[in-house]
């Protein structure tokens, strides 16, 4: 397996760089516009892995989907509702949003489909959205029954014997991952009654569900809710939009924003500001708290490394788990511990990342205490070179970067894994220099 050898920058940066469209957003406007009645274009939507294999499986299913990767534009032609075909197998790699998005939506359809993924996908759980799906009347359920199998290890392959929802009431774990939430949400316009959902524990990722409420509203459906706890959702339509812009991708500007943290100088992020409905643009405020200088401007957003020693933090993450990794990597720079909480879903990521991170620091000679739900990190003085195991995850690789930019002989396996979310991470990663 290749690596990538990271040549450290030697002076404070002074840089400006523009990042592609949210994988998040991307694929939920995919889903939206594939409901809506009519042509939806996506402008600025992220080509990566992932969105790759969610366009490729509307394609299979029979809808017209246009993709320009120079323009990074998406046209997807909407039928209402209608799925065209009456059978397909569907292979979305280790894509988990496109996993938990296509398993509700192939539920509006009429025939039988078969949804599996990679070795990873085949351990990440989906159980939580089969028994809600059930609920509002859909068949749905494991290629490998077993009844005996706890909700909680249920994975794909899954198999969904589809004939239209039905609505109803239905009850949804928010501790696994808010993408069952968001993929009930999405669908639920098209069920033949008003859908009701509970949420049965404390929602993770809330900020994801807000982002999924937008997008609804933005193609003209409407959502009552009781703050995270109740939802209703009457039949209704999506409108197709002409033109939908997706924002740059805040969860992949974590990384360019951290590099003045522990480099000095300042890095501007493009088209990216304090509006944005992704939650991991609250990476900010942590980054204030360690001491860094937050500006922003009237389309960017430029951070400033600290004037005196960057300070640790003691942080709650559960609302935007994808920026523990770029903590994480930071974090031994810092002249006192940081302390990472709420994390216990990232375990059921790409890979372990909890686990990911303490092997990884380790190795790199940082203390690291890990906790059930996240992870200790103790300023390090004298971080060893040495080559970072990945585990095919991209947050890793592009996490573990950063510390390649301060520290001589840092190596990172299987650079390609950033395909997944960032395919040209390490050449706007070499812009800095």
């Amino acid at each position: 397996m290749d690596s990538l050898v990271i040549v450290p920058v030697d002076h404070p940066l002074q840089a400006v760089v523009r990042l592609p469209g949210s994988k998040s957003l991307t694929n939920r406007a995919l889903l939206v516009a594939a409901l809506a009645a009519g042509t939806t274009r996506l402008t600025n939507a992220l080509f990566s892995d992932d969105s790759r294999y969610f366009a490729a499986a509307l394609q299979q299913l029979g809808f017209e989907v246009h993709l320009d990767a120079q323009m990074a534009e998406m046209t997807i032609v909407g039928l209402g509702g209608h799925i065209p075909a009456q059978r397909a197998e569907l292979y979305i790699g280790n894509a988990g949003t496109a996993a938990r998005f296509l398993t509700a939506f192939l539920t509006l359809g009429q025939g039988e489909y078969i949804l599996d993924g990679d070795a990873r996908m085949r351990q990440r759980p989906i159980g939580d959205l089969l028994v809600a799906l059930t609920q509002l009347g859909a068949t749905v359920s494991p290629l490998s029954a077993d009844d005996s199998a706890p909700t909680t290890s249920i994975c794909p392959p899954v198999r969904v014997r589809a004939a239209g929802l039905a609505g109803g009431r239905a009850e949804v774990a928010g501790n696994i991952s808010s993408q069952f939430l968001s993929a009930l949400l999405m669908v639920a316009p098209y069920a033949s009654q008003p859908v009701e959902i509970i949420v049965t524990t404390e929602l993770n990722s809330r900020p994801y569900v807000d982002m999924t409420l937008a997008v609804m509203a933005d193609f003209g459906v409407a959502v009552e809710r009781e703050e995270y706890r109740r939802f209703l959702i009457r039949p209704a339509r999506y409108r197709a939009l002409p033109r939908y812009a997706i924002e740059p991708d805040a969860s992949a500007a974590s990384y360019f924003f951290a590099a003045p943290a522990i480099l000095g100088g300042t890095v501007r992020v493009m088209n990216l500001s304090s509006r944005s409905r992704q939650g991991d643009m609250a990476f900010l405020e942590i980054l204030k708290a360690m001491g860094c200088q937050v500006n922003e401007g009237s389309d960017s957003i430029a951070v400033s490394g600290p004037v005196s020693p960057l300070q640790g933090v003691d942080v709650d993450l559960r609302d935007i788990p994808d920026t523990a990794q770029t903590l994480a990597a930071i974090a031994p720079f810092a002249a006192t511990p940081t302390r990472i909480r709420g994390i216990a879903s990232a375990r059921l990521k790409e890979t372990d990342r909890v686990a990911a991170l303490c092997a990884e620091l380790t190795r790199l000679g940082v203390h690291v205490s890990e906790h059930p739900d996240g992870l200790t990190i103790q300023p390090c003085a004298a971080i060893r070179p040495g080559l970072v195991r990945t585990y095919n995850d991209h947050r890793m690789a592009m996490a573990f970067a950063l510390i390649g930019l301060r520290v001589p002989g840092i190596s990172i396996e299987n650079p390609a894994c950033v395909a997944k979310t960032f395919p040209d991470y390490f050449q706007v990663l070499e812009t800095l220099r």
